[in-house]
């Protein structure tokens, strides 16, 4: 089974690479040479070997969710071998379960809550997504995600409440006032968006209640929810593969083949032009087997060095509280406010997350003395005072991943994680405290209720907190909250 953005997300690059930038033997299918030709001919500065890396290390950059993006869209929407394929374009598919080790198409993924998905295509015309009457008491989010990673906008519990209604999603050509029936109107920055639905499972048996649920969930095209002629049918797209060897093998050919699906925007003309002088853009064909030999050694050092800065960013450039890392990471175009940087590591961090105010996510790989998380070679613990749960206005869950894979650890007694669902089966200690014990080894039967299976290896940990609370103990505003995460130690 393909781990398309596992693979892209520890892109590449196992071996250390040494290149010298030095000046060859120019190829005429060299697409950076071919764009260097066409400036020259309009009168713009061609890149230098420097310059040309430069440029190519923030391709990668900025590039980086877009491509996560596309190749998640391929699994789920296009490729129907993919092994996780969903439904085509338009369609709702309900998982009636939660995320297993099995589900490999997106790193970090959430087994709290029976998804949704609909991947939707907005070119021909609007589409209309439908929610039923959901009891107050169960939390659910519809998260529109567009090709940019961008999360612009929402329905659910905290967004628009308990209540049945009609959302109209349009691209980014749409042009329209909102129909009679209407609640609200979305706008995607791209044609191609994803609805992501999360339903919230109380335990094991409420899975029917879930059910229930999503059979209310209803997506239709404006034209069907009108009663009016359907518009023509938008042009069949021959999609570029997404296959984790030819993301390996090219990862700027797939920019191009994302970017394809990404209208300019104000806020990234400046860097879509600047890809454009090395032949990185829409319509263009990025090969690597074509460059000569000092631009793929510029190429290779600009994704080894793009790769360290998101890495950089993942484990400094979030607020350290007791060993876990706490900010805000997903948001709108406004949030980002072009910082590319930030968006690639939300994507390599987990993509898909949503808003601080619909979920916080504090993620560690250390324990509060700052090791590294091994479960080879320790125990540990994670204890939360009494009265110091995780303060939200939904539920809360520690859920364990691989250190390497970032994905759901395979263990005997099939948990994955451990949630405020669960808080009535839990142990708590004498003095209110509830402590969760995070190793490889069954604890004992005294202890197994809070026993959180680790991998025999490195570690990572995430931590959600759905619709966060407002009012003090609060996570939020993220990272400065009055509510700290404690710190994991090794068991003595």
């Amino acid at each position: 089974m393909k781990r398309q953005n596992r693979t892209i997300a520890h892109l590449l690059l196992a071996s250390t690479v040494s290149f010298t930038l030095f000046a060859g033997c120019e190829k005429e299918t060299d697409p950076v040479s071919r764009a260097a030709k066409v400036d020259e001919k309009e009168g713009i500065a061609v890149p230098s070997l420097e310059e040309t890396k430069a440029i190519a290390e923030e391709a990668f950059i900025f590039g980086l969710p877009l491509v996560m993006n596309y190749a998640v869209m391929q699994e789920f929407a296009v490729d129907k071998n993919s092994g996780q394929f969903k439904a085509p374009f338009n369609q709702i598919k309900n998982e009636r379960r939660v995320a297993t080790p099995e589900d490999t198409a997106v790193i970090t993924p959430n087994s709290d809550t029976p998804y949704s998905i609909c991947w939707l295509d907005l070119r021909a015309e609007p589409m209309v997504i439908s929610v039923p009457s959901v009891e107050k008491e169960r939390y659910y989010a519809v998260q529109l995600i567009d090709s940019n990673t961008y999360n612009y906008g929402y329905i659910g519990s905290r967004a628009t409440g308990s209540e049945p209604g009609d959302y109209l999603v349009v691209g980014p050509d749409w042009k329209g006032e909102k129909p009679a029936g209407i609640k609200q109107v979305f706008s995607s920055t791209t044609p191609f968006s994803l609805a992501l639905i999360r339903t919230q499972l109380f335990n094991a048996g409420d899975m029917p209640g879930v059910e229930r649920v999503q059979a209310g969930y209803k997506v239709q095209p404006l034209s069907a929810f009108l009663e009016t002629p359907a518009p023509p049918a938008a042009p069949t797209i021959n999609f570029v593969p997404a296959t984790t060897a030819g993301i390996k093998a090219n990862f700027y050919e797939y920019l191009d083949a994302s970017l394809e699906f990404v209208p300019v925007m104000p806020v990234d003309k400046e860097i879509r032009t600047k890809l454009a002088t090395i032949g990185i853009g829409p319509g263009k064909k990025f090969s690597f087997k074509d460059l000569s030999a000092e631009h793929k050694a510029a190429v290779i050092l600009a994704m080894k060095e793009g790769d360290a800065k998101v890495d950089k960013f993942l484990s400094t450039g979030m607020k350290n509280i007791n060993g876990w890392n706490v900010g805000a990471f997903f948001g709108d175009a406004a949030f980002y406010k072009g910082d590319w940087l930030m968006r690639a590591g939300s994507a390599k961090g987990g993509l898909l997350g949503n808003d601080p105010v619909e979920a916080m996510y504090p993620y560690t790989r250390v324990d509060a003395a700052g090791e590294p998380l091994d479960g080879s070679k320790h125990n540990y613990t994670l204890t939360f005072a009494a009265g110091q749960l995780p303060p939200v206005n939904a539920f809360w869950s520690v859920t364990m991943y691989d250190g390497k894979s970032q994905l759901l650890v395979a263990n005997p007694i099939n948990r994955y994680l451990i949630n405020s669902p669960m808080l009535p089966t839990l142990k708590k200690n004498a003095d209110g405290s509830v402590t969760l014990y995070i190793q490889k080894d069954n604890p004992g039967a005294d202890k197994e209720s809070n026993w959180l299976p680790a991998p025999n290896d490195t570690i990572y940990l995430v931590m959600r907190l759905y619709w966060p609370k407002t009012e003090a103990p609060s996570i939020l505003p993220a990272g400065e909250g009055s509510w700290k995460p404690p710190g994991i130690l090794q068991a003595k």
